[in-house]
């Protein structure tokens, strides 16, 4: 597994306005979708691309598109589906995924209640979605599915990570595996307190984009 930090002044700002919990829910949602472009604009600087030459008004020019097949985004539900537009608003063209994932407040075990995956993902890369990476086991669980199913590479983008759940991804995906696995976020936090919760973080994802239910 690796790692990147994007600690670019503009995604410090943004994420330093998302930890404010005077913040309200209506400006937590238009940051978390401005922080993630500039997240994605980073985690797509490897995606796969095919040469063409295209015919300008004066000439002829040497570029790249997007290879086939089109990268597949998936948000982590419910928090992940606050990240969904500021991810397609660079990916247009691509496919979108669910995966739906409940964590056990006591056991911090997370099991999947929804699954809405291309049952072939053979060549595919893939962008998960998921704001907060905490204890790991969200994500392990969301990278093995796809990486069952043939996906060439994934990518999961998150706006804070806990040191833990680093260690626990890069346990169960190092790098040099079968499975390419990257992890693309606006901050490294201190830890994890012992409900599971990222220090000093910046709350429940779900709850300040969506509301408390």
């Amino acid at each position: 597994m690796r790692t990147l930090l994007a600690d670019h002044p503009l995604v410090m700002h943004k994420l330093s306005l998302l930890r404010d919990i005077a913040t309200d829910t209506a400006t937590f949602r238009t940051l978390t979708d401005e922080l993630v472009t500039l997240l994605a604009y980073e985690a797509t600087r490897e995606v796969r691309v095919t040469d063409v030459t295209v015919q300008t008004p004066v000439g002829t020019a040497k570029g790249a598109k997007l290879a086939q097949p089109v990268p597949l985004i998936v948000p982590v539900l419910r928090a992940g589906i606050g990240m969904l537009d500021g991810m397609t608003r660079l990916l247009p063209m691509a496919d979108v995924g669910f995966v739906g994932m409940v964590r056990d407040e006591e056991s911090l075990v997370a099991s999947t209640y929804a699954n809405r995956l291309p049952a072939d993902l053979t060549g595919r890369e893939v962008f998960v979605l998921d704001p907060m990476l905490a204890t790991g086991g969200t994500l392990a669980t969301v990278i093995g599915m796809l990486g069952g199913r043939g996906a060439a590479s994934v990518t999961a983008i998150c706006l804070l990570a806990a040191p833990e759940g680093l260690r626990r991804i890069d346990k169960a995906f190092p790098d040099g595996g079968v499975l390419d696995v990257r992890v693309v976020t606006g901050a490294v936090d201190e830890r994890l307190n012992d409900k599971g919760y990222i220090v000093p973080g910046l709350g429940d994802a779900g709850d300040r984009l969506f509301g408390a239910i």
